[in-house]
């Protein structure tokens, strides 16, 4: 991570230990900037994404007339150099009189993030999907006991793996009445998905034959 400083004052070199800090968990994709309030001019950058520089004019002259150091100004967006989106929030620092000495500014790239939501959204775009083939998955047990089994926790809310051994009973009771060990390998596929022995779920499926 890369961070400007020039000499500043030992209160200023608090802000700025603040500001590499935050760019340094955020890295690489905020810049943090302190702004000197009264010289207006910028003191220290770290993660450098806005080739600014330091010394350059704050261009602060939009800001309110009375700024309140407990409120935020932000967050907003504005255009980095390269075309990318940086949303923004800027918090005023004070001095031992309660007077307003800095800006610390965060600026965040969110462009990553929203080419990142870009291809999320592609990638499960509902009409991609086309219907299961029938003559591949006319009989897809798995899937049916998947279904059942999780309409089931759900309906209940309990996690799947947290069911003490009364419920999972419960559970192969339940899939057993829905007809779920009809397939060859399903006693052992629900003994793996429950994390109980085999023997165990077939002493439960057997009671439960005989009821």
């Amino acid at each position: 991570m890369s961070v400007s400083r020039q000499a500043i004052s030992p209160r200023f070199s608090n802000y700025a230990a603040m500001a590499d800090g935050v760019a340094t968990l955020l890295f690489p994709h905020a810049e943090v900037v302190v702004h000197d309030l009264r010289s207006q001019t910028v003191v220290h950058i770290a993660n450098n994404i806005s080739k600014r520089q330091l010394g350059d004019d704050s261009a602060l002259d939009d800001l309110p007339a009375e700024l309140d150091a407990t409120t935020p100004l932000g967050p907003y967006e504005k255009l980095n150099w390269n075309g990318q989106k940086i949303r923004s929030i800027s918090s005023v620092m004070v001095d031992e009189t309660g007077q307003p000495e800095a800006l610390l500014c965060i600026n965040f790239n969110v462009s990553v993030l929203e080419q990142a939501k870009h291809a999320l959204d592609l990638f499960f775009q509902a009409s991609r999907l086309l219907p299961q083939p029938d003559v591949l998955f006319r009989d897809d047990w798995q899937e049916r006991i998947n279904t059942f089994l999780h309409g089931w926790l759900q309906e209940r809310g309990l996690g799947l793996g947290a069911l003490d051994r009364e419920q999972k009973r419960q559970l192969v009771e339940a899939l057993h009445g829905e007809g779920a060990f009809r397939g060859k390998s399903a006693i052992d596929y629900v003994a793996n998905v429950l994390g109980m022995g085999r023997a165990t779920v077939y002493k439960y499926v057997k009671a439960a034959r005989e009821m």
